[in-house]
């Protein structure tokens, strides 16, 4: 498949496109990164460096790959973190184009916006233009929990409440919806879920809670969701495999006791995920 990837560019680290275009091309896809911001790294530092891209660069980028005359050959338009506020009607543009050169192509949006234990991290202005001009005309969204109760002004805490927001966010325009870490208070201890939700169905996916912060482990997991959707057709393989590439990831990087992910030292499980986690059908 072939993948116009619309997010961030860090020099060091991995997040955004930086998280998602290795692990794309690892399992056998074309990438087209198109940055929305060039970092230095991730802003989870507290400082950084580098350029917010203005919204008509960013779309002469997409204008010159247009010109090259091959959007008909593209499967999927990926977006994530945006950087500024005009970059979201770039992305819709890209979608229309796309779309308009290839039908049966299709959008996934990762709506960064934040978590519940940092709350919002984006300019204030992005999250309202995300829920509203962005949402609507993607076909798979990518939130975390807190992202989700945003975008549906609901609060999921449980199963039953995550499924009921969900289900409001696929009446915005998304067919399908991937809820990136799901807590609630009758799961497990120290665990945490993963929830695919499409049609009258719904999956689950249990998997250990490491200690840390990942920052790009969402953009690696809506890269990879969105990849192995689109090779199988089915929800419940593509969050297993999700779940199990994404959780070597990232004790590959508590082990290594370092910030970034590590997503060269465990490339084989990236490409050949070894599944086992159980994926239940809660719907």
């Amino acid at each position: 498949m072939r993948f116009l990837s619309i997010q961030s560019s860090v020099a060091y680290g991995h997040v955004g496109n930086s998280a998602a275009v290795f692990p794309l091309q690892r399992l056998g896809h074309e990438v087209w990164p198109v940055f929305t911001v060039v970092f230095s790294n991730h802003t989870g530092y507290g400082a950084w460096r580098g350029p917010l891209l203005p919204p008509d660069d960013v779309r002469d980028v997409i204008t010159g790959i247009e010109e090259r005359g091959v959007l008909p050959t593209c499967d999927v338009v990926l977006s994530g973190y945006q950087g500024g506020a005009g970059i979201a009607e770039v992305i819709v543009d890209a979608v229309a184009r796309v779309k308009a050169a290839n039908p049966a192509a299709t959008y996934t949006c990762d709506p960064v916006m934040g978590n519940a234990k940092s709350g919002c991290f984006v300019d204030p202005a992005i999250p309202p233009i995300i829920r509203e001009k962005v949402v609507p005309v993607a076909d798979l969204i990518t939130p975390n929990q807190f992202e989700l109760g945003f975008l549906t002004d609901t609060s999921p805490g449980s199963l039953e409440s995550t499924l009921e927001s969900a289900d409001l966010a696929r009446a915005m325009g998304p067919s399908s919806v991937l809820v990136t870490s799901v807590e609630r208070p009758d799961a497990a201890a120290d665990t945490i879920e993963m929830l695919a939700v499409e049609g009258d169905s719904a999956w689950i996916v249990q998997t250990p809670r490491l200690p840390m912060k990942a920052n790009g482990s969402g953009d690696l997991t809506a890269a990879l969701y969105t990849a192995h959707l689109r090779s199988t057709g089915s929800p419940a393989d593509a969050l297993a495999r999700t779940a199990s590439s994404v959780y070597a990831v990232l004790l590959a990087t508590l082990e290594s006791d370092e910030r970034e992910l590590r997503l060269i030292a465990v490339q084989d499980a990236i490409a050949e995920p070894a599944c086992e986690f159980e994926v239940r059908q809660v719907r």
